[in-house]
């Protein structure tokens, strides 16, 4: 069999050929190249060249202190930065065994959620826009600029947020912050059924998506597969519940782990779905509690040049896009010796070679969109 690479030469029927989707494309969510090999209109082979947006941030880590590495952390995946910042200084926090102050835990945790929810509410927007419906992304456009606004008072900032601290939070949040969260949460609750209604009361995106990219519960487990990807597939598998960090050990009455197990784009877009539903439930209990909480410190005073002591830690986080990892080894110095980053979406992407194989190149978009991913992660 040989393999003709488009562009070249014409090929005869009984060639393969070879399609670059990528690098610049605009479904890809960044700067992602698929290298497919069709016959006909069938995928037979399909590979992720990634590598596009690398800018080695772990070897920056070995040259930033630990005040400093938060601003490393945090950009990698630009949808869910605060959690991203919530995994390096949690395993800095475990090298030092510092206690965080119980204000700081609920904060933290009411800000994951809310981060959680501009995550998700981007590919509940942007996934039907894959798919040809342009609607949707305005909603959730709105929806998100109301978190973000919260978000940015609390912060300053509108993306990388930088709030968090080794030992804590930045700061307290401003007078009155909770209870215009608290209405930033209602509002966006209240017209989250246009997704129920607008996108999977649709016919045509529905059959688009059920029964297409169906990825097997065993297939999660052999490519490292996490998050709402997973669920999607059948694998009831949670950090929050089953390895509590924060104060979700607290809240796993409200905690509601979302599966299905069909395992196909649909099944997945539902998971993501119900689970940003989840979430809201989740910041209003978070908003709750704080409301009950004496007054207090959220941060831990540190000495001027902070360092850790000799070892290594391991601490891990679910990130709106699945499990992330923060490998720490610390030779005692102001900087980390190495820090080695598991991001969700660099395992996510590689079922793509599971999942292609076999489908239609109109499929293709509908099965790389349903994988909520994002290069930067997948690249670090």
């Amino acid at each position: 069999m040989t393999e003709t690479t488009i562009g070249i030469g014409g090929a005869a029927e009984s060639t393969d050929m070879v399609l670059n989707i990528g690098p610049q494309h605009p479904s890809t969510h960044g700067v992602l190249r698929l290298r497919i090999v069709l016959d006909g209109e069938r995928i037979q082979h399909a590979e992720p060249v990634i590598g596009y947006m690398h800018r080695g941030a772990e070897k920056l880590f070995e040259a930033r202190d630990y005040r400093q590495i938060v601003m490393l952390a945090n950009r990698h995946d630009w949808l869910s930065a605060f959690s991203n910042e919530l995994g390096v200084v949690m395993a800095v926090e475990r090298m030092l065994g510092m206690e965080v102050p119980e204000r700081a835990v609920w904060t933290r945790t009411l800000l994951a959620e809310l981060n959680r929810v501009l995550n998700h509410l981007m590919f509940l927007g942007s996934y039907p826009l894959e798919l040809g419906g342009i609607t949707p992304v305005f909603h959730a456009f709105r929806e998100r600029e109301e978190l973000q606004t919260v978000m940015e008072e609390v912060s300053g900032g509108r993306m990388h947020y930088m709030f968090n601290r080794v030992g804590g939070l930045k700061e307290d949040v401003p007078a009155g912050w909770t209870g215009r969260v608290r209405d930033a949460v209602a509002s966006v609750r209240s017209r989250m059924d246009v997704y129920e209604n607008l996108v999977l009361g649709n016919e045509i995106f529905r059959g688009r998506t059920r029964g297409i990219g169906v990825l097997s519960a065993e297939a999660v487990h052999a490519y490292g597969v996490s998050g709402p990807i997973a669920r999607a597939s059948g694998v009831d598998f949670d950090l929050r519940r089953d390895e509590p960090y924060l104060a979700y050990g607290e809240l796993r009455d409200t905690l509601k782990v979302v599966t299905r197990t069909e395992g196909d784009c649909l099944a997945r877009f539902e998971c993501l779905l119900e689970q940003t539903l989840n979430s809201l439930e989740l910041a209003d209990a978070c908003l709750d509690r704080l409301a009950g909480l004496e007054p207090g410190p959220v941060n831990q005073r540190l000495p001027k040049v902070l360092k850790a002591p000799e070892g290594h830690t391991y601490a891990w986080t679910e990130n709106p896009l699945g499990v992330n990892g923060y490998y720490l080894v610390s030779k005692g110095e102001k900087t980390p010796y190495r820090l080695k980053l598991r991001s969700a979406s660099f395992n996510n992407i590689q079922a793509l070679t599971e999942l292609l194989p076999g489908t239609l190149v109109s499929d293709m978009v509908a099965i790389l969109g349903s994988l909520f991913f994002v290069v930067g992660d997948i690249d670090k």
